[in-house]
């Protein structure tokens, strides 16, 4: 194999690797089920509603958060789990705070499309 076939068949396998993370959430994160219905219902709003595309980048970007929290709070989750596989309460606190970035992304995900949406959504129904 050239090295030029290599570096595309190693960027290649690295996309496998992050789908192959993307799907560990899906199947082990009940959460993240959550998310994508919730991903997926902005998105069939937002064409519905027909937002600007400044607001879809700040939808895009809520969104992108909360899944990358979530990425995030499984992998610390993972390792915290690897390194202290008997209670302690250190570990309890990384994966509560962990647990909190999801949260938090979440609730303001939510805010955001509330911002953007409501409104829109509002006229729709009641206008």
């Amino acid at each position: 194999m050239t090295k030029n076939n290599n570096e595309v068949y190693n960027r290649v396998k690295s996309f496998h690797y992050a789908f192959d993370g993307w799907w560990y959430v899906l199947r082990t994160q009940h959460n993240a089920w959550i998310h994508a219905v919730v991903s997926i219902c902005v998105f069939a709003m937002g064409l519905w509603l027909g937002v600007s595309r400044t607001d879809w980048a700040i939808l895009i970007l809520a969104i992108m958060a909360v899944w990358m929290a979530e990425f995030m709070n499984t992998a610390l989750e993972a390792i915290v789990d690897m390194t202290s596989p008997e209670f302690h309460p250190l570990a309890k606190v990384a994966k509560d705070v962990a647990a909190a970035a999801v949260l938090v992304g979440a609730c303001s995900s939510v805010l955001i499309g509330l911002l953007i949406m409501g409104p829109p959504l509002w006229e729709r129904l009641f206008g």
